[in-house]
């Protein structure tokens, strides 16, 4: 009972603070970007409630409890992801002025092909990412429950579609600040009490030559495998169209790196801990789940605290879906209202029920993978489309229409033919399961060497105003530099 009343008041929460920010919700800006006046501290709050999703708060923990001290290469991957967004990206992508990705893209090839093909991609991703959050919500809900699982899918996509449909990017922004210290102390306050009864056990370790503390085991190919998964990782952090959002809602670039060294910050302070709790549960032998860190607390601690704090890691676990399942909502939203829809308020609130219910009814007839697996595909497919063009297009006035068009679908089909493969069942075993399970080590080069060789090949098709659009992405705000938002219909 007490993990269902930890679900309620967590969806409460998020309806009380989501109504909130519908009293601040007037105008298309404020539903799109949150009429780009959102601090660095809060910003970074909101993309580390949003980012830190189902993977994050149960599949890490899960995959280290099963495949060992390989899968930090994850927590480290999806931190590090925010370095290379600090460095390349954020800046100059808060300068461009745009509302989304696709928005971005037009703006600076000069290009409606580009334009759609940037939002079919948003799309894919968008419904990729959201798939295993509805799966792993329907899980936890039938493990505290009993329930079918879609019950525990429909909960959050019902929650989800309200709160976005409400106030959009500015009622998002409140709920997804709180959700983060929500799940930081839904992971925290349980490992304290856990770690307080190990060390009271002795500190038991695991035996020597255990398996779980070597490394490059498991995987047919490991090193391709790590490789692959770290390039997307680290790469495919800038491709998301639901965190880049989040950059358009500061006030200038240097907000933007703020926020970005802020998140570095909490980011790294979250993810010590899934991976102790994997340890944990392999050390008292929970048998390999994502839902490890819902049944740990109750195993090691017992009795009414152990309830208590099962309760709390539940009640993290449901803020996890909610505040990335907003993010993604409102992303996709955003891509469907404008290029499909005709932009506008009344189009947004449309563009979020089909957000919501295409990847809810994927989500039930799709084959179930481990949560962490689904997400890191995701990740693949961003690497190889969006980020060589957000690189190229900001750093290299040479990038053609022609190559940039060229480049996503060459890297962003064959991820997304990789990641229908590995969902659907493909192969099971030697070099074709590890291409298509990691395919960012060879589909990311494709996407860059094709923009670039393309782009070359093709010189007459740079776009006309590329030298005002390179001054004004790098351009510092304290010179007088337009700083306009990119469409007539936006002003």
């Amino acid at each position: 009972m007490s993990g269902i009343a930890a679900v309620v008041l967590v969806m409460l929460a998020t309806l009380l603070i989501g109504a909130f920010g519908l009293r601040m919700a007037r105008t298309t800006s404020d539903f799109y970007v949150a009429s780009r006046t959102v601090s660095p501290l809060w910003n970074a709050s909101a993309i580390g409630g949003e980012y830190l999703s189902a993977a994050s708060f149960l599949g890490i923990a899960g995959l280290i409890l099963t495949f060992g001290a390989d899968m930090l290469w994850l927590p480290v991957g999806w931190t590090g992801g925010y370095l290379v967004l600090l460095v390349l990206v954020s800046a100059p992508l808060r300068r461009s002025g745009a509302y989304t990705l696709p928005d971005f893209a037009e703006a600076r090839l000069e290009s409606m092909a580009v334009r759609r093909l940037s939002s079919v991609l948003v799309v894919v991703i968008g419904w990729l990412y959201l798939m295993p959050q509805f799966q792993s919500a329907g899980l936890v809900f039938r493990t505290i429950t009993g329930a079918p699982a879609w019950a525990g899918s429909l909960l959050v996509a019902g929650v989800v579609a309200t709160n976005v449909l409400s106030g959009g990017m500015r009622s998002i922004t409140f709920v997804q600040a709180f959700q983060y210290w929500l799940k930081l102390t839904a992971l925290a306050v349980p490992l304290a009490f856990m770690l307080i009864v190990w060390w009271g056990d002795g500190s038991p370790a695991l035996p020597p030559g255990d398996d779980w503390i070597l490394p490059l085991h498991g995987p047919e190919h490991p090193v391709y495998e790590t490789y692959s998964l770290i390039l997307a990782t680290f790469l495919g952090t800038m491709g998301l169209p639901h965190v880049l959002v989040r950059f358009y809602t500061n006030p200038d670039g240097r907000a933007a790196r703020r926020t970005t060294l802020v998140v570095l910050t909490l980011l790294g302070a979250f993810y010590l801990m899934p991976a102790v709790y994997g340890f944990l549960g392999r050390v008292y032998g929970l048998p390999a789940s994502d839902t490890v860190v819902i049944g740990l607390p109750g195993r090691l601690v017992g009795g009414p605290v152990g309830d208590l704090l099962t309760a709390l890691a539940t009640a993290g676990a449901f803020a996890a879906f909610l505040s990335t399942s907003s993010g993604l909502t409102v992303s996709v939203a955003g891509v469907i209202a404008q290029d499909i829809l005709g932009g506008g308020v009344r189009s947004f609130r449309v563009a979020t029920v089909v957000a919501v219910v295409i990847p809810f009814a994927l989500a039930g007839a799709a084959r179930s993978l481990p949560v962490a697996t689904v997400v890191g595909l995701a990740f693949a497919v961003a690497a190889s489309s969006f980020c060589p063009l957000l690189v190229l297009g900001i750093w290299w006035r040479r990038l053609t229409t022609v190559g940039a068009a060229c480049g996503l679908l060459a890297g962003g089909g064959l991820a997304c033919f990789a990641v229908v493969t590995t969902i659907a069942g493909g192969p099971r075993s030697g070099w074709a399961e590890a291409l298509l399970a990691q395919p960012a080590a060879w589909t990311v080069p494709v996407s860059f060497t094709v923009m670039i060789v393309v782009s070359l090949l093709t010189p007459s098709r740079v776009p006309r105003g590329v030298a005002r659009t390179m001054v004004r992405l790098h351009t510092p705000e304290t010179l007088d530099v337009d700083r306009g938002d990119w469409h007539p219909r936006f002003m």
